[in-house]
């Protein structure tokens, strides 16, 4: 809910506007129109989210928490077939249509010839001086504002890759010369000559001679 100081800044900004009727805009509007409007503002809603008219206010009121009589520092709602009017906390009586558009004052919802009556109660918060006055929003509230974007992640390049030593070509060894085959047990004279050449004939022997005698 809300004190009356929102009550009365909503009264303030639309009063002086002309009686219009279906009225639901600060340009004007009738009693059913000014009693929606302060219902809701008292009930916590939009004060243009809805109206009523006098014949379905006692359902409308009910579905805003409000109780049949009244009370004391409390938004009382008056009405019959034809006319409605709400006295705020404090006693200000406001309604539109008595004449001329929405004002300050008159008869206030304890008129005579009001037969149905309802009140919410409320609780009248003392602002500081020079505080602002804040009530419910004028028209229905819209969607959400957007959740700033994140800031882009700064891009680090990829580290540059270490100096790699230079490639070293290892040395080719000569291949392995394929062994002899050899019978086993037997192993070839040192001195024979290779598989591949024919052995040599022996020459002549040599003739024999007797070397001189020493003189």
């Amino acid at each position: 809910m809300f004190g009356l100081e929102a009550l009365m800044a909503l009264i303030q900004q639309v009063s002086g506007t002309p009686y219009i009727v279906g009225g639901n805009t600060p340009a004007g509007t009738d009693c059913s129109g000014l009693a929606s409007w302060v219902s809701n503002v008292a009930s916590g809603r939009p004060a243009f989210s809805g109206r009523f008219h006098t014949a379905n206010e006692e359902s409308a009121l009910l579905a805003r928490g409000f109780r049949y009589g009244t009370a004391p520092n409390a938004v009382v709602v008056g009405w019959n077939s034809h006319h409605t009017a709400v006295t705020l906390p404090d006693g200000t009586p406001v309604a539109s249509g008595e004449p001329g558009g929405v004002r300050i004052g008159g008869g206030g919802a304890y008129q005579s010839q009001f037969t149905h009556h309802m009140y919410l109660p409320m609780e009248a918060e003392a602002l500081p001086e020079g505080a602002p006055v804040e009530f419910a929003a004028m028209v229905e509230p819209g969607p959400p504002p957007a959740e700033p974007m994140a800031e882009p992640m700064a891009f680090e390049p990829a580290p540059a890759p270490l100096d790699a030593p230079p490639f070293e070509v290892p040395p080719i060894e000569p291949p392995l010369e394929a062994p002899i085959d050899v019978p086993a047990g037997e192993a070839p004279p040192m001195d024979a000559p290779p598989l591949d050449e024919a052995p040599a004939q022996p020459g002549p022997a040599p003739a024999d001679h007797e070397e001189p005698a020493p003189a």
